[in-house]
């Protein structure tokens, strides 16, 4: 019985040391070690620093403590735009659920590598809380690198709603290569990097639904090369008739590299589909 109020008592003290501490309730002297480490960086994150709230946000992470997340998930609100973004991976040792919803607010920051950063660590916690506005970020964000990073979060997460939003965003085309062009070959490269994002995160989900898009870009010889790999990939991941048919065609693809994706992609389904030299 004596125990299990000593239990009781240290647990209590474990998860409000630092409210506590804050209230004068316990001394520093009361703190394990770990405590009063998490107590120190709190302290810091008041700091009129850029520089060190943003170092205190990442020793908080990376103690890998649900109640070290906890403290740095104040830096969410930060003044700053590099804290606020530091906190969004120094979250993720909460639970999946809990994370999600403290970071979804970020995903409406003003700061484009913000919202970046909210969405790549949205996808590291598997939450299915998180799809429906990580699909309202590639439908809607004006910036292909957030776009970006909303495609890989949702592979990550492999949720099959976000199979259609994904599959729309791969048959978008790249503006075609030339004189007239050459002005938004930066814009150019970032659509394909979302592309490619969206055909790796298809292969994720593994959805036979994704298959008929995956296909067409495949076969596609105006699609970027790396796009055209991806989703090669992707179709070796999903399988079926339709995928082994058209992997089949690229074993004589000119890309050398495709070809190469291709006959592993099928072994990978169905090895006696692929011919042995």
């Amino acid at each position: 019985m004596l125990f299990g109020c000593v239990l009781v008592a240290v647990l209590f003290l474990v998860f409000n040391a630092p409210a506590l501490l804050a209230q004068g309730s316990v001394s520093s002297s009361q703190l394990t070690p770990l405590q009063f480490e998490i107590e120190r960086e709190r302290r810091r994150m008041s700091s009129t620093e850029t520089e060190e709230r943003r170092d205190a946000v990442m020793r908080l992470g990376a103690m890998k403590r649900a109640d070290s997340s906890r403290v740095a998930a104040n830096g969410l609100h930060d003044p700053a735009p590099i804290v606020r973004a530091t906190a969004a991976r120094a979250i993720l040792s909460l639970p999946p659920d809990e994370a999600a919803q403290l970071l979804l607010p970020l995903l409406q920051d003003h700061e484009e590598f913000v919202r970046q950063e909210a969405a790549y660590a949205l996808g590291l916690t598997r939450s299915r809380a998180a799809v429906l506005a990580l699909i309202n970020v590639i439908e809607q964000d004006k910036k292909d690198s957030v776009r970006g990073a909303a495609a890989v979060a949702l592979g990550q997460i492999g949720d099959e709603s976000a199979v259609i939003p994904l599959t729309n965003y791969l048959g978008r085309r790249v503006p075609a290569s030339g004189i007239l062009n050459r002005v938004r070959r930066k814009k150019s490269d970032e659509n394909e990097f979302v592309r490619r994002a969206a055909a790796h995160s298809l292969g994720q989900i593994r959805s036979l639904a994704a298959v008929p898009a995956l296909v067409d870009v495949l076969k596609d010889e105006r699609a970027p090369d790396d796009v055209r790999r991806e989703a090669a990939t992707s179709l070796g991941l999903i399988g079926g008739q339709q995928a082994i048919s058209a992997l089949g065609e690229m074993l004589t693809a000119r890309d050398p590299y495709l070809s190469s994706i291709a006959k592993e992609s099928l072994q990978r389904i169905s090895p006696e589909n692929v011919k042995r030299p």
